[in-house]
Protein backbone atom coordinates (compact mmCIF):
# COMPACT_ATOMS: atom_id res chain seq x y z
CA UNK A 1 0.00 0.00 0.00
CA UNK A 2 1.33 3.43 -0.52
CA UNK A 3 -0.24 7.01 -0.47
CA UNK A 4 -0.44 10.68 -2.23
CA UNK A 5 0.64 12.39 0.32
CA UNK A 6 1.74 11.65 4.12
CA UNK A 7 2.20 14.14 7.29
CA UNK A 8 4.04 12.25 9.40
CA UNK A 9 4.35 13.19 13.14
CA UNK A 10 1.39 15.58 13.84
CA UNK A 11 -0.32 16.81 17.49
CA UNK A 12 -3.70 16.53 17.25
CA UNK A 13 -6.15 18.96 18.59
CA UNK A 14 -6.89 16.66 21.19
CA UNK A 15 -3.09 16.32 22.06
CA UNK A 16 -3.12 12.79 20.64
CA UNK A 17 0.42 12.04 18.32
CA UNK A 18 -0.72 11.13 14.72
CA UNK A 19 0.40 10.21 11.18
CA UNK A 20 -2.48 11.32 8.46
CA UNK A 21 -2.05 9.12 5.56
CA UNK A 22 -4.20 10.64 1.83
CA UNK A 23 -5.12 9.01 -0.89
CA UNK A 24 -6.94 11.01 -3.59
CA UNK A 25 -9.32 13.52 -1.84
CA UNK A 26 -9.56 11.50 1.30
CA UNK A 27 -8.03 10.68 4.29
CA UNK A 28 -6.89 7.35 4.45
CA UNK A 29 -5.86 6.43 7.89
CA UNK A 30 -4.93 8.51 11.06
CA UNK A 31 -2.51 6.64 13.54
CA UNK A 32 0.58 6.95 15.00
CA UNK A 33 3.95 5.17 12.93
CA UNK A 34 2.55 4.48 9.48
CA UNK A 35 5.54 3.26 7.59
CA UNK A 36 3.80 2.98 4.22
CA UNK A 37 5.53 4.85 1.48
CA UNK A 38 4.16 8.21 0.08
CA UNK A 39 4.89 10.46 -3.16
CA UNK A 40 4.87 13.38 -0.92
CA UNK A 41 5.70 13.49 2.88
CA UNK A 42 5.16 16.47 4.76
CA UNK A 43 7.15 16.03 8.61
CA UNK A 44 4.96 18.35 11.37
CA UNK A 45 7.62 17.86 13.76
CA UNK A 46 5.64 17.22 16.47
CA UNK A 47 3.51 20.46 15.84
CA UNK A 48 -0.45 21.09 15.84
CA UNK A 49 -2.51 19.50 12.74
CA UNK A 50 -6.11 20.48 12.39
CA UNK A 51 -8.59 20.55 10.46
CA UNK A 52 -9.16 23.77 8.22
CA UNK A 53 -10.61 26.52 9.62
CA UNK A 54 -13.99 27.65 8.72
CA UNK A 55 -16.12 30.95 9.09
CA UNK A 56 -19.56 30.50 9.45
CA UNK A 57 -20.77 34.18 9.11
CA UNK A 58 -19.25 36.65 6.20
CA UNK A 59 -19.95 39.29 3.77
CA UNK A 60 -17.96 38.08 0.42
CA UNK A 61 -20.10 40.61 -2.01
CA UNK A 62 -18.64 43.65 -0.27
CA UNK A 63 -15.04 42.47 1.14
CA UNK A 64 -12.29 44.52 -0.12
CA UNK A 65 -14.16 47.37 -1.26
CA UNK A 66 -13.19 49.68 1.82
CA UNK A 67 -13.18 53.38 0.56
CA UNK A 68 -15.57 52.95 -2.16
CA UNK A 69 -17.31 55.16 -2.81
CA UNK A 70 -16.19 56.46 0.70
CA UNK A 71 -15.39 55.60 4.32
CA UNK A 72 -17.39 55.31 7.28
CA UNK A 73 -17.06 58.19 9.33
CA UNK A 74 -19.45 57.43 12.32
CA UNK A 75 -18.45 53.97 12.50
CA UNK A 76 -21.85 52.78 12.87
CA UNK A 77 -23.79 49.96 11.44
CA UNK A 78 -26.58 52.07 9.76
CA UNK A 79 -24.06 54.12 7.95
CA UNK A 80 -22.57 50.99 6.43
CA UNK A 81 -25.59 49.93 5.09
CA UNK A 82 -26.50 53.28 3.88
CA UNK A 83 -22.56 52.97 2.20
CA UNK A 84 -23.08 49.85 0.68
CA UNK A 85 -26.09 51.19 -0.89
CA UNK A 86 -24.14 53.77 -2.42
CA UNK A 87 -21.71 51.13 -3.74
CA UNK A 88 -24.25 48.59 -4.94
CA UNK A 89 -25.59 50.57 -8.04
CA UNK A 90 -21.22 51.01 -9.11
CA UNK A 91 -20.73 47.12 -8.52
CA UNK A 92 -20.02 45.43 -11.49
CA UNK A 93 -19.80 41.55 -12.08
CA UNK A 94 -15.72 41.41 -12.67
CA UNK A 95 -15.40 43.33 -9.46
CA UNK A 96 -17.10 41.40 -7.33
CA UNK A 97 -15.17 38.49 -8.48
CA UNK A 98 -11.87 39.97 -8.19
CA UNK A 99 -12.21 41.08 -4.81
CA UNK A 100 -13.74 37.90 -3.60
CA UNK A 101 -11.03 35.59 -5.21
CA UNK A 102 -8.21 38.37 -3.66
CA UNK A 103 -10.15 37.47 -0.58
CA UNK A 104 -10.31 33.55 -1.48
CA UNK A 105 -6.56 33.66 -1.62
CA UNK A 106 -5.89 35.42 1.58
CA UNK A 107 -8.11 32.48 3.32
CA UNK A 108 -6.49 29.78 1.71
CA UNK A 109 -3.24 31.20 3.22
CA UNK A 110 -4.04 30.97 6.39
CA UNK A 111 -5.64 27.61 6.06
CA UNK A 112 -9.72 29.17 5.67
CA UNK A 113 -11.06 26.49 3.99
CA UNK A 114 -14.60 26.40 4.79
CA UNK A 115 -16.59 29.59 4.24
CA UNK A 116 -20.38 30.78 4.71
CA UNK A 117 -20.93 33.82 2.86
CA UNK A 118 -24.70 36.32 2.65
CA UNK A 119 -24.97 37.67 -0.32
CA UNK A 120 -27.52 40.68 -0.81
CA UNK A 121 -30.47 40.09 -2.74
CA UNK A 122 -32.01 43.15 -3.01
CA UNK A 123 -30.37 44.82 -6.02
CA UNK A 124 -32.50 43.68 -9.04
CA UNK A 125 -29.81 42.58 -11.06
CA UNK A 126 -28.91 39.86 -8.34
CA UNK A 127 -25.10 40.69 -9.65
CA UNK A 128 -23.75 39.83 -6.73
CA UNK A 129 -25.53 36.76 -6.55
CA UNK A 130 -24.29 35.83 -9.67
CA UNK A 131 -21.14 36.37 -9.00
CA UNK A 132 -20.32 34.52 -6.05
CA UNK A 133 -21.92 31.37 -7.59
CA UNK A 134 -19.09 32.12 -10.27
CA UNK A 135 -16.51 32.70 -7.58
CA UNK A 136 -17.78 28.98 -5.97
CA UNK A 137 -17.64 27.42 -8.79
CA UNK A 138 -13.95 28.80 -9.24
CA UNK A 139 -12.63 27.76 -5.69
CA UNK A 140 -14.56 24.62 -5.37
CA UNK A 141 -10.99 22.78 -5.59
CA UNK A 142 -9.82 24.33 -2.43
CA UNK A 143 -12.61 26.23 -0.10
CA UNK A 144 -16.10 25.00 0.59
CA UNK A 145 -18.58 28.10 -0.39
CA UNK A 146 -21.66 28.16 1.29
CA UNK A 147 -24.41 31.18 0.28
CA UNK A 148 -27.09 32.78 2.15
CA UNK A 149 -29.72 34.64 0.38
CA UNK A 150 -29.88 37.64 2.15
CA UNK A 151 -32.56 40.54 1.98
CA UNK A 152 -30.06 43.35 3.26
CA UNK A 153 -32.53 46.03 2.81
CA UNK A 154 -35.48 44.25 4.45
CA UNK A 155 -37.14 40.98 2.81
CA UNK A 156 -40.24 43.07 3.11
CA UNK A 157 -38.94 46.63 3.82
CA UNK A 158 -37.37 46.66 0.10
CA UNK A 159 -40.13 46.48 -2.40
CA UNK A 160 -38.47 43.70 -4.95
CA UNK A 161 -36.53 41.91 -2.36
CA UNK A 162 -38.86 39.23 -1.59
CA UNK A 163 -39.16 38.33 -5.28
CA UNK A 164 -35.18 38.57 -5.54
CA UNK A 165 -34.61 36.39 -2.51
CA UNK A 166 -36.60 33.58 -3.96
CA UNK A 167 -34.73 33.76 -7.40
CA UNK A 168 -31.70 33.81 -5.75
CA UNK A 169 -32.90 30.70 -4.24
CA UNK A 170 -33.58 29.03 -7.62
CA UNK A 171 -30.48 30.19 -8.53
CA UNK A 172 -28.31 27.83 -6.11
CA UNK A 173 -28.02 29.25 -2.98
CA UNK A 174 -27.53 27.22 -0.65
CA UNK A 175 -29.28 28.94 2.43
CA UNK A 176 -32.03 31.02 3.69
CA UNK A 177 -31.38 34.37 5.24
CA UNK A 178 -32.76 37.49 6.76
CA UNK A 179 -32.77 40.52 8.72
CA UNK A 180 -35.94 41.00 11.10
CA UNK A 181 -34.93 43.77 13.05
CA UNK A 182 -34.01 46.09 9.81
CA UNK A 183 -38.17 45.84 8.85
CA UNK A 184 -40.22 48.94 9.09
CA UNK A 185 -42.05 47.22 12.15
CA UNK A 186 -41.59 44.78 14.91
CA UNK A 187 -44.54 43.06 13.01
CA UNK A 188 -42.83 42.83 9.64
CA UNK A 189 -39.69 41.74 11.60
CA UNK A 190 -41.32 38.71 13.04
CA UNK A 191 -43.65 38.34 9.62
CA UNK A 192 -40.29 37.63 7.75
CA UNK A 193 -38.62 35.24 10.07
CA UNK A 194 -42.16 32.97 9.70
CA UNK A 195 -42.03 33.17 6.24
CA UNK A 196 -38.31 32.67 5.19
CA UNK A 197 -38.09 29.92 8.00
CA UNK A 198 -41.37 28.31 5.89
CA UNK A 199 -39.48 28.82 2.52
CA UNK A 200 -36.84 26.97 4.13
CA UNK A 201 -38.71 24.04 5.03
CA UNK A 202 -40.42 24.12 1.87
CA UNK A 203 -37.27 23.99 0.26
CA UNK A 204 -35.46 21.66 2.59
CA UNK A 205 -32.62 24.20 3.12
CA UNK A 206 -30.68 25.32 6.32
CA UNK A 207 -31.94 28.71 7.78
CA UNK A 208 -28.93 31.57 9.03
CA UNK A 209 -30.97 35.05 9.83
CA UNK A 210 -29.07 38.28 10.97
CA UNK A 211 -31.13 38.54 14.36
CA UNK A 212 -31.64 41.19 16.71
CA UNK A 213 -28.20 43.16 15.54
CA UNK A 214 -28.69 45.72 17.71
CA UNK A 215 -28.76 47.36 20.85
CA UNK A 216 -32.16 47.46 21.75
CA UNK A 217 -32.85 45.25 24.34
CA UNK A 218 -36.97 45.10 22.82
CA UNK A 219 -35.57 43.86 19.38
CA UNK A 220 -36.23 39.79 20.79
CA UNK A 221 -36.72 38.58 16.89
CA UNK A 222 -34.74 35.24 18.29
CA UNK A 223 -37.31 34.16 19.92
CA UNK A 224 -40.02 34.15 16.70
CA UNK A 225 -37.04 32.31 15.51
CA UNK A 226 -36.85 29.71 18.25
CA UNK A 227 -40.43 28.84 17.66
CA UNK A 228 -40.45 28.83 13.66
CA UNK A 229 -37.89 26.32 14.10
CA UNK A 230 -39.96 24.09 16.12
CA UNK A 231 -42.74 25.01 14.34
CA UNK A 232 -41.44 23.88 11.16
CA UNK A 233 -38.89 20.88 12.27
CA UNK A 234 -35.77 22.63 11.50
CA UNK A 235 -33.95 21.93 14.55
CA UNK A 236 -30.39 21.87 14.32
CA UNK A 237 -30.44 23.70 10.80
CA UNK A 238 -31.07 27.09 12.18
CA UNK A 239 -28.37 29.99 13.24
CA UNK A 240 -28.87 33.31 14.47
CA UNK A 241 -26.04 35.29 13.54
CA UNK A 242 -25.01 38.37 15.79
CA UNK A 243 -28.18 38.37 18.41
CA UNK A 244 -26.02 41.96 20.01
CA UNK A 245 -29.74 43.00 21.51
CA UNK A 246 -28.94 40.32 23.88
CA UNK A 247 -26.28 41.76 25.25
CA UNK A 248 -28.66 44.54 26.30
CA UNK A 249 -31.40 42.34 27.49
CA UNK A 250 -33.01 41.82 31.11
CA UNK A 251 -31.61 39.10 32.19
CA UNK A 252 -34.82 37.87 33.64
CA UNK A 253 -35.96 38.06 29.95
CA UNK A 254 -32.79 36.35 28.41
CA UNK A 255 -33.43 33.44 31.36
CA UNK A 256 -36.04 32.54 29.46
CA UNK A 257 -34.47 32.79 25.48
CA UNK A 258 -31.65 30.55 26.90
CA UNK A 259 -33.53 27.23 27.58
CA UNK A 260 -35.34 27.60 24.47
CA UNK A 261 -32.92 27.90 22.06
CA UNK A 262 -31.27 24.94 23.55
CA UNK A 263 -34.44 23.24 23.41
CA UNK A 264 -34.92 24.36 19.72
CA UNK A 265 -31.30 23.09 18.74
CA UNK A 266 -30.60 26.67 17.68
CA UNK A 267 -27.10 27.65 16.79
CA UNK A 268 -25.52 31.18 17.18
CA UNK A 269 -23.28 32.92 15.39
CA UNK A 270 -21.16 35.92 17.20
CA UNK A 271 -18.50 38.42 15.19
CA UNK A 272 -16.60 39.25 18.13
CA UNK A 273 -14.36 41.82 16.04
CA UNK A 274 -17.62 43.52 14.33
CA UNK A 275 -20.07 43.31 17.10
CA UNK A 276 -17.56 45.22 19.60
CA UNK A 277 -16.63 47.76 16.83
CA UNK A 278 -20.46 48.46 15.63
CA UNK A 279 -22.55 48.11 18.83
CA UNK A 280 -22.47 50.98 21.90
CA UNK A 281 -21.97 53.49 19.29
CA UNK A 282 -24.92 55.81 21.00
CA UNK A 283 -23.50 55.46 23.99
CA UNK A 284 -21.23 57.53 26.61
CA UNK A 285 -20.35 56.09 29.69
CA UNK A 286 -20.17 53.02 30.55
CA UNK A 287 -20.17 51.54 26.96
CA UNK A 288 -22.22 48.55 25.41
CA UNK A 289 -19.65 46.00 23.46
CA UNK A 290 -22.55 44.33 22.01
CA UNK A 291 -21.65 41.00 22.10
CA UNK A 292 -24.35 37.72 22.82
CA UNK A 293 -23.91 35.83 25.95
CA UNK A 294 -21.64 32.66 24.90
CA UNK A 295 -20.52 31.66 28.25
CA UNK A 296 -24.37 31.69 29.12
CA UNK A 297 -24.99 30.06 25.54
CA UNK A 298 -22.12 27.45 26.10
CA UNK A 299 -23.51 26.58 29.71
CA UNK A 300 -26.68 25.52 27.94
CA UNK A 301 -25.29 23.31 25.40
CA UNK A 302 -26.03 25.58 23.26
CA UNK A 303 -23.80 24.93 19.51
CA UNK A 304 -21.88 28.46 19.21
CA UNK A 305 -19.66 29.64 16.36
CA UNK A 306 -17.73 32.58 15.80
CA UNK A 307 -17.26 34.44 12.59
CA UNK A 308 -15.30 37.00 11.14
CA UNK A 309 -18.08 39.15 9.29
CA UNK A 310 -16.13 41.68 7.51
CA UNK A 311 -12.83 42.62 6.09
CA UNK A 312 -11.90 46.44 4.60
CA UNK A 313 -15.77 47.10 3.88
CA UNK A 314 -18.01 49.38 4.76
CA UNK A 315 -18.60 48.07 7.95
CA UNK A 316 -14.88 47.48 9.26
CA UNK A 317 -11.60 48.79 7.96
CA UNK A 318 -9.31 45.69 9.31
CA UNK A 319 -9.44 42.23 9.00
CA UNK A 320 -7.08 39.65 7.48
CA UNK A 321 -8.85 35.73 6.80
CA UNK A 322 -7.46 34.89 10.18
CA UNK A 323 -9.88 32.85 12.11
CA UNK A 324 -7.31 32.77 14.88
CA UNK A 325 -7.36 36.73 15.33
CA UNK A 326 -11.90 35.87 15.71
CA UNK A 327 -10.71 33.28 18.24
CA UNK A 328 -8.41 35.52 20.22
CA UNK A 329 -10.99 38.57 20.12
CA UNK A 330 -13.73 36.14 21.17
CA UNK A 331 -12.13 34.71 24.21
CA UNK A 332 -10.95 38.38 25.01
CA UNK A 333 -14.54 39.80 25.11
CA UNK A 334 -16.52 36.62 26.14
CA UNK A 335 -13.58 36.49 29.06
CA UNK A 336 -13.51 32.26 28.16
CA UNK A 337 -9.85 32.19 30.51
CA UNK A 338 -9.94 28.75 31.82
CA UNK A 339 -8.38 26.45 29.57
CA UNK A 340 -11.38 24.57 28.64
CA UNK A 341 -12.84 27.68 27.16
CA UNK A 342 -9.91 28.78 24.95
CA UNK A 343 -9.35 25.23 23.91
CA UNK A 344 -13.81 26.00 23.35
CA UNK A 345 -12.53 29.24 21.24
CA UNK A 346 -10.88 27.17 18.97
CA UNK A 347 -13.06 24.87 18.48
CA UNK A 348 -15.61 27.35 17.20
CA UNK A 349 -13.72 28.89 14.55
CA UNK A 350 -13.38 24.73 13.74
CA UNK A 351 -15.54 21.51 14.43
CA UNK A 352 -18.39 23.86 15.77
CA UNK A 353 -18.46 26.59 13.03
CA UNK A 354 -18.33 23.09 10.63
CA UNK A 355 -20.98 21.26 12.63
CA UNK A 356 -23.29 24.31 11.91
CA UNK A 357 -22.26 24.83 8.22
CA UNK A 358 -23.86 20.85 8.14
CA UNK A 359 -20.16 20.20 6.62
CA UNK A 360 -20.33 16.36 7.17
CA UNK A 361 -17.14 15.50 5.39
CA UNK A 362 -15.26 17.15 7.54
CA UNK A 363 -12.50 16.54 10.26
CA UNK A 364 -9.50 14.67 10.86
CA UNK A 365 -10.81 10.72 10.72
CA UNK A 366 -10.83 8.26 7.65
CA UNK A 367 -13.26 8.60 4.89
CA UNK A 368 -13.23 12.63 5.38
CA UNK A 369 -12.07 15.20 2.94
CA UNK A 370 -8.53 15.56 3.48
CA UNK A 371 -8.36 19.38 4.25
CA UNK A 372 -6.27 20.44 6.98
CA UNK A 373 -3.32 23.05 8.14
CA UNK A 374 -0.29 22.32 9.90
CA UNK A 375 0.01 25.10 12.55
CA UNK A 376 3.36 26.07 14.26
CA UNK A 377 1.93 25.36 17.92
CA UNK A 378 1.90 22.86 20.30
CA UNK A 379 -1.73 23.14 21.05
CA UNK A 380 -5.27 24.54 20.25
CA UNK A 381 -4.22 27.40 22.91
CA UNK A 382 -0.60 27.87 22.11
CA UNK A 383 -2.58 28.64 18.60
CA UNK A 384 -4.87 31.27 19.78
CA UNK A 385 -2.22 33.00 21.88
CA UNK A 386 0.41 32.88 19.47
CA UNK A 387 -1.81 32.97 16.02
CA UNK A 388 0.13 30.18 15.03
CA UNK A 389 1.92 30.60 11.44
CA UNK A 390 0.34 27.96 9.25
CA UNK A 391 3.81 25.87 8.32
CA UNK A 392 1.23 24.11 5.42
CA UNK A 393 -2.09 23.98 4.51
CA UNK A 394 -3.57 20.98 2.38
CA UNK A 395 -6.76 20.95 0.68
CA UNK A 396 -8.50 18.03 -0.99
CA UNK A 397 -5.45 16.13 -0.81
CA UNK A 398 -3.10 18.92 -2.20
CA UNK A 399 -0.58 21.37 -0.43
CA UNK A 400 -1.99 24.83 -1.58
CA UNK A 401 0.22 27.01 1.06
CA UNK A 402 3.26 26.43 3.24
CA UNK A 403 5.22 29.40 5.03
CA UNK A 404 8.11 29.07 7.33
CA UNK A 405 8.41 28.93 10.95
CA UNK A 406 8.19 31.91 12.57
CA UNK A 407 11.11 30.13 15.04
CA UNK A 408 13.32 29.73 12.01
CA UNK A 409 12.42 33.46 10.48
CA UNK A 410 13.81 34.61 13.84
CA UNK A 411 17.14 32.89 13.16
CA UNK A 412 17.93 33.70 9.57
CA UNK A 413 17.16 37.00 10.23
CA UNK A 414 19.64 37.16 13.69
CA UNK A 415 22.07 35.33 11.36
CA UNK A 416 21.73 38.60 8.98
CA UNK A 417 21.73 40.95 11.48
CA UNK A 418 18.39 41.80 11.59
CA UNK A 419 17.41 41.53 14.85
CA UNK A 420 19.02 43.49 17.82
CA UNK A 421 18.83 42.99 20.97
CA UNK A 422 18.66 45.66 23.47
CA UNK A 423 21.46 46.74 26.10
CA UNK A 424 20.88 48.09 29.37
CA UNK A 425 22.82 51.08 29.75
CA UNK A 426 23.76 52.28 33.38
CA UNK A 427 22.90 55.63 34.53
CA UNK A 428 25.96 58.32 33.82
CA UNK A 429 26.40 60.41 36.64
Amino acid sequence: MSFDLLVKNGTLPDGRKADIAITGEKITAVEPGITAPARQTIDAAGQLVSPPFVDPHFHMDSTLSYGLPRINKSGTLLEGINLWGELKPLLTHQAVISRALAYCDWAVAQGLLCIRTHVDTCDDRLLAVEALLDVKKQVAPYIDLQLVAFPQDGYFRSPTAKANTLRALDMGVDVVGGIPHFERTMEDGRRSVTELCEEAAKRGLRVDMHCDETDDPLSRHIEQLIYETQRLGLQNRVAGSHLTSMHSMDNYYASKLLPLMAEAQLAAIPNPLINIMLQGRHDTYPKRRGMTRVPEMLSYGIKVAFGQDCVLDPWYSLGTADMLDVAFMGLHVAQLSSPANMRKCFEMVTTDSASIMGLEDYGLAPGKKASLVVLEASDPIEAIRLRATRLAVIARGKLVATAPSRASTLALAGRAGLVTRRHIVPPQD
